[in-house]
């Protein structure tokens, strides 16, 4: 199995820390998932509910979508961390990273989903994110390159990952992909 299902590592640079999401966490989580201007942003896809699943009306919701992602992470579905701050420690959202094995133009790929609080999906912030799954989410996952969504209004998200050497992935199933390959 993939190193961090074996004990899930905290990442860090100057910006962000990345570490798994905890219930202690809801109340913070709140400034992404209770504000309904972030779901356009996140990456519904496959989910039963799509993105709007992800909106959450109260902090009791919030605890039972971690409890799911908690549940998620025990059986090595997919591996979900709370972004934070490191000037503040505050939460500004989540990641989330699974291994999806091998297809036809990819190889061995990981989807990586990124949902951030509306104040903070600026090319800065989703840069820092990229930058950490760029240097860990390859060896800790098993991956070749990993693929990230980025709808048409995510136009902070989509620079931040150009930067990040992410291009669109002409060939994949859905649409707004961008890919990067392990370098």
């Amino acid at each position: 199995m993939y190193p961090i299902y074996r004990e899930c590592p905290v990442f860090q640079n100057e910006a962000l820390t990345l570490r798994l999401i905890d219930k202690a966490d809801a109340h913070e989580l709140m400034v992404c998932y209770g504000d309904a201007a972030a779901v356009p942003f996140f990456n519904g896809d496959n989910c039963a509910k799509g993105a709007e699943g992800f909106f959450c009306a109260d902090e009791r919701q919030m605890e039972n979508m971690i409890r799911l992602w908690q549940q998620s992470y025990k059986t090595r579905q997919f591996v979900r961390m709370t972004i934070r701050r490191r000037a503040d420690a505050n939460a500004v959202g989540t990641v989330e990273m699974f291994n999806r094995g091998a297809w036809p133009h990819y190889g061995v790929h990981g989807i990586l989903r990124v949902d951030l609080a509306p104040g903070w999906e600026d090319e800065e912030t989703v840069g820092s994110v990229l930058a950490l799954a760029n240097e860990h989410f390859y060896r800790e996952f098993g991956v070749e390159s990993i693929l990230t969504k980025a709808p048409a209004q995510a136009q902070a998200r989509r620079a931040a990952l150009k930067a990040a050497g992410y291009v669109p992935a002409e060939h994949f199933s859905l649409p707004d992909y961008y890919i990067r390959e392990d370098e």
